[in-house]
């Protein structure tokens, strides 16, 4: 091994992507020593990925980069259809989303994204050390010896207790850990553009169904007011790696909507092939994979990057914890059992709807411009059916209900969120923020119910042997009594009005364990495994 030796770090983040960079995030709020770098020279500037789920923007709420992310985007979207004459507007999230401050899908672009988050790193002391490239990576049990080579050449070894591969689909990380990567790339060539349409209504997404596949146009904003997505024909002769014209672009806009639009002052465009892929495993011993690194799909329902933040949002804490000697080592090992399942199912469902948009198959392509066009606006009509289908693709109703973190302890309450749910909120016009309540790093421990009934003595020494890791809260249903809390955020958790009940948070605002009534020897045995054996 040759090359200057670097200073040992606690965890090196290979990739600096939204979800590099919220990775670096979680591990600055909870003081880990990490490094993160990328072989790019810069960010990107195209529009990439643009669309940011309710459940993402309540994860990044504690980086404290959402509210800016609200600001520079589109919240007030809806999705219009087309289909020859036909046309047909419905709403982008109008129900189902009430327990949670962002009832919308955010329409902003990943430049955006990542400049928002790149300079909440720069105020907390991270910078992304760009033109740094990993070109080795050896494991041992306890560490990762990785092999960085910068712009001019020079070449480093850095030790680090872990290493997380962020680094996309062709992830140096994972193919240096051996990680597989299974599954293969769709036939069709797509058009990937930013530009400026005349034409078309402003402020909305729009849908042009044609029996040769789908072309979408979503409201942009910057870089330019436009992103255009379409497929070419499936003779279409054109390699991926081509360069796009202007002219072959409004040709391909014009078959789909009939010259209804006119394209001019692109930004930029690229042809691209789509791939959906999984990794067949999330770690290597010291070494993780997260995002693209370890599922690809395609950008059907805009799942994927806001996948991917989820991921590290999910193993962030896991990493700090485990960090500690006295932590569990199942705890890293529930990293896959939560977000494997969530990478699998967001494949099913991407690959189900790119078919139905794509395929050339003559009953699809019926189904496609005849039926969908006819049966769409019934299909949509029932609040249950909507409600379901946006919680779904908002991200909000993922769970990790199997995980070995969620434990349903004596008496939980019949109704309500169970462990592995995500906390639901409650706006602060309903009796206070749950979210807000909770956000502070680390475990948060709910105690629903008159605050009489709760063994003081007990839950103080509780929190007294994990300050800064645990934080309890009284939540109570009298007037008065918990100015952030009232009967609405007992009922959204299925506590009566005179009952009690324990819920302990977990860092990424799932429920790790419930109970009810004021014994707390569950939580206590809970607390031992979890946090370790400080809270004897």
């Amino acid at each position: 091994m040759t090359g200057a030796v670097g200073s040992e770090v606690e965890v090196l983040v290979v990739g600096a992507g939204p979800t590099g960079l919220t990775m670096a995030g979680q591990f600055a709020r909870y003081g880990v020593r990490v490094r993160l770098v990328d072989r790019a020279l810069d960010r990107v500037h195209e529009s990439r990925a643009l669309a940011v789920q309710p459940r993402t923007l309540e994860v990044l709420a504690g980086l404290g980069v959402t509210e800016e992310m609200v600001a520079a985007g589109n919240r007030a979207v809806r999705l219009t259809l087309h289909a020859g004459r036909w046309q047909r507007s419905v709403p982008l999230f109008d129900l189902g989303l009430s327990d949670t401050a962002y009832p919308y899908l955010l329409f902003l672009s990943q430049a955006e994204t990542e400049r928002l988050l790149g300079e909440r790193l720069v105020a907390v002391g991270v910078t992304v050390e760009r033109g740094v490239e990993l070109v080795g990576l050896e494991r041992t049990d306890r560490a990762a010896i990785a092999t960085l080579r910068d712009r001019d050449g020079r070449v480093q070894h850095v030790s680090a207790r872990y290493v997380v591969g962020c680094d996309g689909a062709h992830s140096a990380v994972r193919q240096f850990a051996g990680i597989g990567f299974e599954g293969g790339a769709y036939p069709q060539t797509f058009v990937l553009a930013d530009l400026e349409i005349d034409g078309v209504q402003p402020g909305a997404a729009h849908a042009f169904l044609a029996g040769r596949g789908m072309l979408f146009l979503f409201p942009l904003g910057r870089p330019a007011t436009w992103r255009l997505l379409a497929m070419r024909p499936a003779d279409d002769p054109t390699p991926p790696g081509a360069p796009v014209h202007l002219a072959g672009v409004q040709a391909l806009a014009d078959a789909y909507a009939d010259g209804a639009l006119r394209l001019h002052d692109p930004v930029w465009a690229t042809n691209f092939r789509l791939h959906h892929r999984a990794a067949t495993a999330y770690r290597a011993g010291p070494v993780f994979l997260a995002g693209d690194a370890a599922h690809i799909h395609s950008p059907a329902g805009a799942q994927g990057m806001n996948t991917g933040i989820q991921d590290a949002v999910n193993l962030g804490w896991k990493l700090a914890r485990a960090l500690h000697a006295d932590a569990d080592p199942a705890l890293l090992d529930s990293y896959q059992a939560e977000r494997a399942p969530v990478g699998r199912m967001v494949l099913r469902f991407s690959d189900r709807a790119f078919t139905v948009a794509t395929s050339t198959n003559p009953l699809v392509r019926f189904s496609r411009t005849r039926i969908a066009p006819a049966l769409l606006p019934a299909v949509l009509a029932p609040r249950f059916v909507r409600a379901t289908a946006f919680r779904t693709v908002a991200q909000l109703a993922i769970r990790y209900r199997r995980s070995p973190l969620s434990t349903e302890g004596p008496h939980a309450p019949r109704t309500g969120p169970r462990a592995g749910d995500r906390l639901p909120d409650v706006p602060p016009a309903d009796g206070g923020s749950l979210h807000r309540l909770t956000a502070a790093p680390g475990w948060h421990l709910l105690l629903c119910g008159p605050p009489q009934g709760w063994p003081a003595r007990e839950i103080a020494d509780l929190t007294r042997r994990r300050r800064g890791q645990l934080t309890a809260h009284q939540l109570a249903g009298l007037d008065g009594v918990a100015p952030r809390a009232g009967a609405e955020v007992l009922r959204r958790l299925g506590v009566g009005p005179d009952a009690h009940a324990s819920y302990l948070i977990r860092p990424d605002g799932h429920i790790g364990y419930r109970a009810g009534g004021t014994d707390l020897t569950g939580l206590r045995a809970y607390l031992v495994r979890w946090l370790g054996a400080y809270c004897l």
